[in-house]
């Protein structure tokens, strides 16, 4: 997994400033990021606070745990299953 080197309050501080009116190329320019990325970023922190960004961020962390937990657990269920059902 890619690991970002903007921290939240740089992404929040970047979103804020295009909201505020500067251009959008001028920001990007100026934040050394991409359109696409910076229209992403809009997209998902638009009119966060940098609390309410970090509080998002580490849901999304524990929502992918959980989920590779279920994952996991899912094909254990069908294995015993699996065994289960065989004649002996």
């Amino acid at each position: 997994m890619r690991r970002n080197r903007f921290t939240e309050e740089q992404i929040v501080r970047v979103v804020k400033a295009v909201e505020g009116g500067m251009a959008v190329g001028e920001a990007c320019r100026e934040f050394s990021v991409s359109k696409n990325t910076l229209y992403a970023w809009r997209k998902k922190y638009r009119g966060l606070e940098v609390s309410e960004a970090k509080r998002m961020k580490g849901l999304e962390d524990e929502n992918r745990r959980l989920k590779r937990v279920v994952a996991d657990l899912t094909l254990d269920k069908q294995m015993l299953q699996d065994v289960l059902s065989r004649k002996w």
